[in-house]
């Protein structure tokens, strides 16, 4: 498959499972997926070893996911939908006058996902590997990025709302970024996730400010 003319439908599954028992297979697969791509990194990983890894057949997996670039975009899929529940709880308690705890907090639950789970590095890092891919993981970026346009409303009131997309994009981006590089070199560095916290009050504080000056 040439990664400069892929066709779109290949980084998607060919199907997505509607009985119980297709279901447990489908998520087999995918738990198979993240254990593997951890051990092996995604040079060395194939759907050959994913179907052996989880017990099906090849021919039942390929049912599901064309190739391992399929795979792994929709490992990223369920990352981002993990990251947008987290983000629906803490939007659901904006506006209020304690953000910046909330932050905290939402940072914290953010960084224990990524500290025990190594998968989310690694699928991240998967996802840099083809331009088709980093494509992909950019629009589920922008997804998370309207998202977080949306809680920054009440916090930035009288901002175009052009600006606070372009906010919630840095947030987003940076926020990747810096988890990612918290559990770099298979180690936890919490330092990162300080630092994260800092950037993004400062940011957020500077942001408000900014808003209210143009209220006045």
């Amino acid at each position: 498959m040439s990664m400069q003319t892929a066709d779109p439908a290949e980084f998607l599954p060919r199907r997505r499972p509607s009985q119980e028992r297709s279901r447990r297979r489908f998520d087999d697969i995918l738990r198979a997926a993240r254990a593997l791509l951890v051990e092996v990194g995604f040079e060395a990983f194939t759907s050959e070893q994913v179907a052996l890894r989880a017990g099906v057949p090849i021919g039942s997996l390929y049912q599901f996911f064309g190739n391992k670039y399929a795979i792994i975009c929709e490992l990223d899929r369920l990352d981002t939908a993990n990251v947008e529940k987290a983000l629906e709880d803490f939007g659901s308690e904006i506006p209020t006058l304690d953000w910046a705890q909330l932050l905290e907090k939402l940072l914290d639950h953010l960084a224990t996902l990524w500290r025990t789970d190594p998968s989310r590095r690694a699928v991240w890092l998967a996802m840099q590997a083809t331009p088709p891919t980093r494509a992909i993981a950019a629009g589920h970026e922008r997804q998370l990025a309207s998202q977080v346009t949306r809680i920054l409303a009440p916090l930035t009131p009288g901002s175009a709302t052009g600006h606070r997309q372009t906010l919630a994009e840095v947030i987003v981006h940076v926020t990747y970024s810096m988890l990612n590089f918290s559990i770099r070199d298979g180690q936890s560095h919490p330092d990162a996730v300080v630092q994260l916290k800092s950037m993004l009050t400062h940011y957020l504080l500077a942001a408000e400010a900014e808003a209210a000056r143009r209220r006045m």
